[in-house]
C-alpha cells in the first residue's frame, strides 16, 4: 500500500477530513479530502423524499426521522439511516454536531419548534433550514426569540428554506434546497493553497493507494475561464489502463491523460496547462479555459 494514500483513505472512512500537499513550482496546494457528510431530514414526506433522491447524488449520507410509521419506512428510504420516533425523542439521539447539515420539513409549526427548540440548545451545524411559508417562518422565529433563544442563531436559519427560483412542486423545491446545500457546502474557508474541489472519490483513492503497479496522479492546481471543474479535481491512471475519479471528461481529460502516460513512461512528473479554448471534437464546441494540472507517477514496489 502507498501510505499517504491509504492514511487519507483510512481518515475518510473513519469520518475524519483528510488532507494532500504539494508543493509544485514556489507554490504549495493543499487538496482536502471530506468524508460523506450528513444530512439529517426531520419529516419524511413528498419533499423529504425528492430531496433524499438528489442528496445520495451529492454523496451526504441521509438520516430521515418522522414520527408517522408510513413514511418513516426503511423500504422507502433504502439507502438512509430511518428513525420511526416523535421529535422531541429522536433529535437529541441524533447528536447533530458542527458538521452536519440538517433539514426541518415536518408537517406544522409544532413539530417545527419542537425541533429547533432541541437544535438551538445544541451545537450549531453546519446547515440548519426549515421549510415554510414567510409568514409560518416568521411566527415561529418571534415565537423563539420571546422563549430567549438566540436571535443570531435564527438569523442564520436557512428559511424559508432553499434558493429562491420559483419552486413549487416537490422535485422543484428539494431542487432548490439541494442548490443551497451545495453552496453551503462550498463556502471557503481562507486557507492559503486550498483547493476548492474537496469530495472524495474511493475509486481514485483505491488505485493510488494499491502500490502494486505505477499508477499517475492527476491533479488539478487551477483553472482560468470556462473550464468543466475547479482546482482540486483528481483522478488517477494506471498503468494497465485502469482509471479513477475525473478531470472533467472530454477532450481536456483526453489530453491530461495523454501526458499522464507519457509521464508513467518516463518516471518523471510534470506541471503541464491543458489548454480547451477552441478546441471542437466530432463537431461539438468543448467547455474551453485552461487547467493547469500536476501529473505525478507513482511506482509499484
Amino acid at each position: 500500500m502507498r501510505q499517504e494514500f491509504e492514511t487519507i483513505l483510512q481518515a475518510v472512512r473513519a469520518g475524519y477530513p483528510a488532507e494532500l500537499r504539494r508543493q509544485v513550482g514556489e507554490g504549495v496546494y493543499v487538496r482536502r479530502f471530506l468524508p460523506p457528510e450528513r444530512l439529517i431530514l426531520l419529516g419524511g414526506g413528498h419533499v423529504a423524499l425528492a430531496l433524499y433522491r438528489a442528496a445520495l447524488a451529492l454523496d451526504f449520507a441521509v438520516t430521515v426521522v418522522d414520527d408517522r410509521p408510513e413514511f418513516a419506512r426503511a423500504d422507502r428510504f433504502p439507502e438512509a439511516l430511518t428513525l420511526c420516533a416523535s421529535f422531541a425523542e429522536a433529535v437529541p439521539k441524533l447528536a447533530v454536531g458542527a458538521g452536519d447539515y440538517v433539514c426541518i420539513l415536518t408537517r406544522g409549526h409544532e413539530s417545527d419548534m419542537v425541533c429547533l427548540r432541541q437544535l438551538l440548545s445544541g451545537p450549531e451545524p453546519r446547515y440548519l433550514g426549515m421549510i415554510g411559508s414567510q409568514r409560518r417562518v416568521t411566527g415561529v422565529k418571534e415565537m423563539l426569540i420571546g422563549e430567549g433563544f438566540d436571535p443570531g442563531r435564527l438569523a442564520r436559519l436557512h428559511a424559508p428554506i432553499g434558493l429562491d427560483i420559483g419552486a413549487v412542486t416537490p422535485g422543484e423545491i428539494a431542487v432548490s434546497i439541494a442548490g443551497e446545500l451545495i453552496a453551503v457546502r462550498h463556502a471557503q474557508e481562507q486557507v492559503p493553497g486550498l483547493l476548492p474541489q474537496q469530495n472524495t472519490d474511493f475509486a481514485a483513492l483505491n488505485l493510488l493507494q494499491d502500490d502494486r503497479q505505477r499508477v499517475a496522479l492527476l491533479l488539478v492546481l487551477s483553472t482560468r475561464g470556462s473550464t468543466p471543474v475547479k482546482g482540486g479535481a483528481l483522478m488517477a491512471l494506471a498503468a494497465d489502463g485502469r482509471m479513477g475519479g475525473t478531470i472533467g471528461g472530454g477532450p481536456g481529460e483526453g489530453k491530461a491523460l495523454e501526458l499522464a502516460r507519457e509521464c508513467l513512461a518516463t518516471g518523471t512528473p510534470c506541471q503541464n496547462q491543458v489548454d480547451m479554448t477552441g478546441l471542437v471534437t466530432t463537431g461539438e464546441l468543448v467547455c474551453g479555459g485552461v487547467m493547469d494540472v500536476w501529473i505525478e507517477p507513482l511506482q509499484e514496489a
